[in-house]
């Protein structure tokens, strides 16, 4: 290597350590916040459905009717951050969505639980698909993978962190000015995503040229880097995304990833007591080490693609090892060792393949495209948020058993890697641009 070569080689280095640290930390935040919201009626269930006498399937319904929220809203909501820049339109759907997380706490019949779930589902539409395009501004596909696992250890961290403090909110604040410990829950850990949200207004840049934390050669350095990549990917507007069958396919891989996310989002406190353990608060401390060993193996299965170029083996193994975790789950979940082993397969093979899969489609969309497609793949994924917890609690009501459920839940995960398969079989690793492998 070239004195030149080596200087530019330390140059970037340098440039993109200094973005992960400014934006990722921040991101990361959001995140948690944002999906404690979204999942924590998991852990009011524990006490909601007893006090309002809901039934499994009325839980069902309304965890998952966010997604129908979210699914309408998502393509029309990423297209404004793309054409307004992220700063404000992030902030809009933090503040909008702790709002209404909050006002959870009113959801006393099964109606105004249904709307509030709804109109949650409509906030925060956009705020994960948004941050993933913001990602493509910053970093180009041969840095992503590792990028978007740190951003998405959120999920698993929130699940660390969610499901203690979830567990003693509701075991501390129950009866605290006539509310239940579900209510508290909902109204304490709605209020960070409003503070987070004002955050977001003087923190964020809607652009590379807008960092003044950066000095004009990395800026530069940057803007070439993405320069370059967009040549190799397709920007046929709005119409383009949705005419794309790569864009549905990936869209269809999603959804039946997802449907094994929210099995375990929606379910792990519920299938941690049916094992055995009863105590709200020891629930809530068994549901963080699952969680924790999926923060660690997204980073390391991420590291791992990102280091070697390849995709299509990285996500489909980790999605066939959520399905095996999912289906010992099922069948041990009467032992709460077995279960708790059997439970941390399932959430480390799936929370694994999300980083993973978010370097499909993002390698082959740009501009309004990507804008468009990454919001489409995301809310028809997502669609499986709803019929996931319907279907289990549905199964759950007539059976009297989660067993079913979680079977047909590890048979969506084998479907998503099949199709992952057949996706990725004629590009290699998803039609990334020429590339250098990144170093670690």
């Amino acid at each position: 290597m070239s004195a030149n070569q080596a200087a530019g080689t330390a140059l970037e280095e340098s440039v993109y350590r200094k973005v992960v640290w400014r934006l990722i930390p921040f991101l990361f935040l959001c995140y948690v916040v944002a999906y404690l919201d979204r999942v924590n009626v998991g852990f009011a269930k524990l006490q909601m459905l007893n006090d309002l006498k809901f039934s499994e399937t009325v839980y069902g319904i309304g965890a998952g009717i966010f997604f129908i929220g979210y699914f309408l809203f998502e393509v029309p909501s990423n297209i404004i951050l793309h054409k307004t820049g992220a700063r404000v339109w992030i902030a809009r759907i933090m503040i909008s969505w702790g709002i209404i997380s909050a006002a959870m706490m009113y959801g006393s019949s099964p109606a105004s639980f249904y709307v509030l779930r709804f109109l949650l589902g409509i906030a925060e539409a956009g705020f994960f698909p948004g941050i993933i395009l913001y990602l493509t501004y910053w970093f180009p596909a041969a840095r992503r993978a590792r990028v978007v696992a740190l951003f998405m250890t959120a999920i698993a961290l929130s699940g660390v962190i969610g499901g203690p403090l979830s567990g003693w909110i509701m075991t501390s604040f129950a009866g605290v000015q006539g509310l239940a410990g579900w209510q508290w829950m909902f109204v304490l850990e709605g209020i960070p995503s409003v503070i987070v949200g004002f955050i977001v207004l003087g923190y964020l840049d809607d652009s590379v040229k807008g960092a003044k934390w950066l000095s004009e050669p990395e800026k530069q350095n940057i803007i070439n880097n993405i320069a370059r990549e967009e040549r190799f990917k397709s920007d046929h507007g709005v119409g383009g995304a949705f005419r794309n069958p790569q864009v549905w396919l990936m869209a269809g891989i999603y959804f039946c990833f997802i449907m094994g996310l929210y099995g375990v989002s929606f379910w792990l406190p519920q299938l941690i007591k049916s094992a055995g353990v009863k105590d709200v608060l020891d629930v809530g401390m068994l549901t963080a080490i699952p969680y924790g060993l999926a923060a660690l193996a997204m980073v390391l299965a991420s590291r791992s693609s990102d280091r070697t170029g390849e995709r299509r083996w990285h996500t489909v193994v980790a999605a066939c090892a959520g399905a095996a975790g999912l289906a010992l789950s099922a069948l041990f979940g009467n032992d709460v060792t077995l279960s708790m082993v059997a439970l941390s397969l399932a959430t480390m093979g799936i929370l694994s393949t999300l980083p993973l899969f978010w370097t499909l489609p993002t390698a082959v969309l740009g501009g309004t495209a990507a804008a468009a497609g990454i919001a489409l793949v995301n809310s028809v994924g997502n669609l499986a948020g709803f019929v996931s917890p319907f279907m289990v609690g549905a199964i759950k009501d007539v059976t009297g058993s989660a067993q079913a459920g979680l079977f047909v839940l590890a048979c969506s995960l084998m479907m998503g890697a099949l199709l992952t398969l057949a996706a990725t079989r004629r590009r290699g690793t998803a039609s990334e641009p020429p590339r250098v492998p990144a170093r670690a």
